[in-house]
């Protein structure tokens, strides 16, 4: 056996050893030879660097011998290998064979992929399980910062209220406390939000964020603007250089009546820190002071920001519902036809190919069937709000996103999920955006997920041509996808 063989082979029964797979394990069964060889191969395997391959192996032995410690490993290899939809496969179904031990690492791989719904049961379970308030707070802390990265906001915010509502009245962190009323909001849990932003400010009388939060959210819902006037100006007076602050000081102001100090105050907000939200808030005061033009000038530039705001969003639709054309439908569904050409430039050589795509769009799911130059079916990839399948003639692949299964099933990371979104010249939902628009408020621009994407359209507002770009570890990718004419 030569020295490096040697290596490999102590490597891989270190591993073995270290995460209870030999043969001397406390499970009740033991692995069989052949059973070892496979582990042994895996880890060899993973040594060199071929992750995917041992990550498939584990998951295949665990399914077939429905033992808890292989898809545990299956996990801890799909989360080295920074493939997060991977370890949430595998750790469903180490808590279904070994929920006691899988549900700490369950909740927060749940969370680490967007499926904040599905969190909430285990992280309640794993949050009732802790014996002290120390436990649930530092618990509650390793979470705050995965909801702050959500990419939807309003989720991930319902669900950290919905798992720690039964525990907060125990609760002393401050930041915790905070955290929870903003929770509260989102979930239109008023009362809650209002009784522990009051038990925040009665702690500590100048602290400007619940005096912020509180001042705001009385003025955004209209009540108490009086009260909320109070609060907001001591807020300021704390923090004078905090522009957010001052933005919630203008609204209050707004919805006294007192425009022209709310315009003046937004203004200066929007100057020094160009937030999304300030935009959205100083274009509303604009609008409703019939200077539209400017208005609109103020959108645009939120927009350049994040397309993706929240208040932004819902201000331009109230107030101007028209203001982006509308796509053009073929009956209930929205259909793009066209080709596409892939360039991949990388350290030492390059790489691409093209063909021709096929995207439909109904309702919740997107079909994208994908064809070789000469027309051949190359794959289909139906992608729904629960997750994604590739079917390309002999097997089928599943994941929980789209463009995990495409970077999974390729190799490269290409765009799908947000696909259909992108092809209406709007931003997917669920991730900032940055948008700048022509003359009659068409998409022209965006960047979103990391891809720089620019549009071109014709007279009937019917996407002629969509070039995408995108810089990675192996090197810059150009997409060019141009679309056959729809009649209508």
């Amino acid at each position: 056996m030569t020295n490096k063989l040697k290596f490999w082979v102590g490597a891989a029964l270190l591993a073995i050893s270290t995460h209870g797979l030999a043969a001397n394990g406390n499970s009740s069964e033991s692995l069989t030879a052949e059973q070892m060889f496979q582990v042994l191969a895996s880890e060899i395997g993973l040594q060199r660097g071929e992750a995917g391959i041992a990550y498939q192996t584990y998951i295949g032995m665990a399914r077939n011998n429905r033992d808890a410690r292989l898809a545990q490993r299956a996990m801890e290899i799909a989360i080295a290998a920074n493939s997060p939809s991977l370890a949430l496969d595998a750790a469903r179904l180490w808590d279904e064979l070994d929920p006691k031990e899988a549900k700490s690492i369950f909740s927060t791989l749940l969370m680490i992929n967007q499926r904040w719904s599905e969190s909430v049961a285990p992280a309640q379970a794993q949050l009732k399980n802790l014996k002290t308030l120390s436990e649930k707070e530092k618990l509650m802390n390793s979470w705050r910062p995965l909801v702050a990265r959500s990419q939807d906001e309003d989720a991930g915010l319902i669900a950290f209220y919905q798992i720690t509502r039964s525990s907060i009245t125990q609760i002393n962190d401050d930041e915790i406390l905070y955290f929870f009323s903003l929770a509260a909001e989102k979930a239109k849990q008023f009362n809650e939000m209002e009784e522990t932003l009051k038990r925040l400010i009665k702690k500590n009388p100048n602290n400007k964020s619940a005096l912020n939060a509180l001042g705001y959210s009385y003025a955004d819902r209209g009540i108490k603007l009086n009260e909320a006037a109070v609060l907001l100006e001591k807020a300021q007076k704390l923090a004078p250089d905090d522009m957010m602050i001052l933005d919630s000081v203008a609204w209050v102001n707004y919805k006294l009546g007192k425009k022209e100090l709310a315009v003046q105050q937004l203004q200066k907000a929007f100057d020094i820190q160009t937030e999304s939200e300030i935009g959205a808030h100083l274009g509303e005061v604009l609008w409703v002071s019939s200077n539209k033009e400017a208005a609109d000038i103020v959108w645009r530039k939120a927009e350049s920001i994040d397309a993706n705001n929240k208040t932004l969003k819902e201000t331009l639709e109230r107030l101007w519902p028209d203001r982006v054309p509308k796509a053009p439908l073929n009956g209930t569904q929205q259909l793009w036809d066209g080709r596409f050409g892939v360039k991949i430039t990388g350290q030492k050589s390059n790489d691409g190919g093209s063909g021709g795509f096929s995207l439909s769009h109904d309702g919740q799911t997107d079909i994208l069937d994908i064809r070789n130059p000469l027309g051949g079916s190359l794959a289909k990839i139906t992608i729904t709000a629960s997750g994604a399948k590739l079917e390309d003639g002999a097997k089928v692949f599943e994941a929980h996103d789209a463009d995990a299964l495409l970077q999974n099933y390729l190799g490269l990371p290409l765009p799908a999920r947000g696909l259909s979104y992108w092809l209406n010249g709007q931003a997917r939902v669920g991730s900032s955006a940055r948008i700048e628009r022509d003359k009659l408020h068409r998409t022209i621009k965006m960047i979103q997920d990391g891809w720089f994407m620019d549009f071109s359209w014709n007279e009937k507002n019917q996407l002629e041509k969509l070039d995408l770009e995108r810089q990675t570890a192996n090197g810059p990718i150009v997409i060019k996808l141009i679309f056959e004419p729809v009649d209508n």
